[in-house]
């Protein structure tokens, strides 16, 4: 049972010292390496959800703009 927690002591070591190996990269070589595990949470890239997209909400309020005028062009201008 002694040999079995020895065993697993020293993998999680090995896997440990791996891990913050590839956190800090080279520091020679001339290319950056990414992290296995990065931090901080990722941006989006593009918008989730169309209520999210801006160019999309402006098309919305511009077909809906000329919807309204469309209806209404018996209405005076307002000056």
């Amino acid at each position: 049972m002694l040999k079995f927690v020895v065993v697993v002591v020293v993998i999680a070591v090995a896997i440990y010292l791996l891990v913050r190996m590839s956190e800090r990269g080279s520091s020679g070589g001339g290319g950056t390496r990414r992290p296995l595990f990065p931090r901080g949470p990722k941006s989006p890239q593009r918008p989730m959800g169309p209520d999210d997209d801006p160019e999309f909400l402006r098309d919305l309020n511009e077909r809906t703009w000329r919807q309204r005028r469309r209806q209404s062009p018996d209405d005076p201008p307002a000056t």
